[in-house]
């Protein structure tokens, strides 16, 4: 493993320790309070944060450990349906965010579908006041396109995540933190697979867009 791919790895470890942190927060001072607690309903109400707080975290990781990690083991396709999954889990705390799946194909290219979530990932961030999430994909002759829409109220979107996904080359840029450098993999692997993505901000609409090609490392 390079340096270059070693501080890409450690953004990345660092941004999910990040948002696990306070679902796991949240285990810890459950286990405390059911500890020192006797009333049956405040008990109930302690088991009752352990299970949401618990659930979190396992969405959490379960979804980063296919948008970072080696998840989906070694073969070229991943079931599209578990993408579907993933952003669904991502939003299981989320009511105020209507997922809109529109991806046709039964299985997608294991690096469109890591864009996929990263864009996903993205989008969801910027519904601050909820909203709705549109996910689409199609598959063509030897490429795949994919398009994330985001609307609502109002997107908190941010700059930085933004212009990271168009950063051109393998290196690491030095202003690269924790919070950008999933918008910066996604970006590499759009590249690495003869494509780039797209961005359109209007304040309250915001579409992400990547193409693809098939067979390309």
């Amino acid at each position: 493993m390079t340096a270059t791919q070693t501080d890409l790895a450690s953004l990345l470890c660092s941004r999910l320790c990040h948002d696990l942190l306070s679902p796991v927060g949240a285990l810890n001072n459950g286990l405390e309070l059911l500890a020192d607690e006797n009333d049956p309903e405040m008990r109930k109400r302690c088991l009752d944060l352990l299970d949401e707080s618990a659930r979190a975290a396992a969405q959490k990781l379960k979804f980063y450990r296919l948008a970072f990690g080696a998840a989906g083991g070694f073969g070229d396709q991943v079931d599209a349906s578990e993408a579907k999954s993933l952003i669904a889990g991502l939003l299981v705390d989320k009511s105020s965010i209507k997922l809109d799946w529109q991806v046709s194909s039964p299985a997608m290219p294991k690096a469109g579908i890591k864009i996929l979530l990263n864009l996903c990932l993205i989008a969801v961030e910027a519904l601050v006041r909820g909203g709705d999430l549109v996910v689409m994909s199609e598959q063509g002759d030897g490429h795949t396109e994919i398009a994330v829409r985001a609307s609502g109220k109002k997107l908190a979107t941010d700059d930085a995540i933004l212009n990271a996904l168009s950063v051109a080359g393998d290196d690491v840029p030095d202003d690269l933190t924790p919070r950008t450098a999933a918008a910066f993999m996604a970006g590499n692997i759009a590249r690495n697979h003869g494509g780039s993505i797209q961005v359109a901000n209007d304040g309250g609409l915001l579409v992400l867009g990547a193409m693809i090609q098939l067979g390309q490392a």
